[in-house]
């Protein structure tokens, strides 16, 4: 074998293992837990209004704070406690886009009349 072709396959075998190796180690990395959410801060509800811009429901402790996400930054919009939210957003299994909107908009899933 030339010495080109064994410094190209020696190349070639590092690089693999050094990939193999990052592998692993982002996979580990992973399974411990590496890289995820903890602690006293949550994200409850998200409003996208376009593309670049967004309100954010995010509890800290007791408190929820509505926060406005836009090119400009995020900026405080409001706080509200806890105890004055609900969410009640759960739809029966089969239900539909129309369902879900009249429920929204307060009908009873009747047609309108006239």
């Amino acid at each position: 074998m030339s010495p080109l072709a064994r410094y190209v396959v020696e190349t070639f075998v590092a690089l693999c293992a050094v990939i193999v190796f990052a592998a692993f180690i982002l996979y580990a990395a992973r399974r411990a837990g590496v890289g995820h959410a903890g602690g006293p801060i949550d994200l409850v509800g998200r409003l996208p209004l376009d593309a670049r811009r967004a309100v954010y429901l995010v509890r800290v402790g007791e408190v929820v704070y509505i926060v406005g996400a836009s090119e400009a930054g995020l900026t405080k919009l409001g706080e509200v406690p806890k105890s004055e939210l609900t969410f009640d957003t759960a739809l029966p299994a089969g239900s539909s886009f129309k369902d879900a909107l009249a429920r929204v908009l307060g009908q009873t899933g009747g047609k309108r009349g006239s």
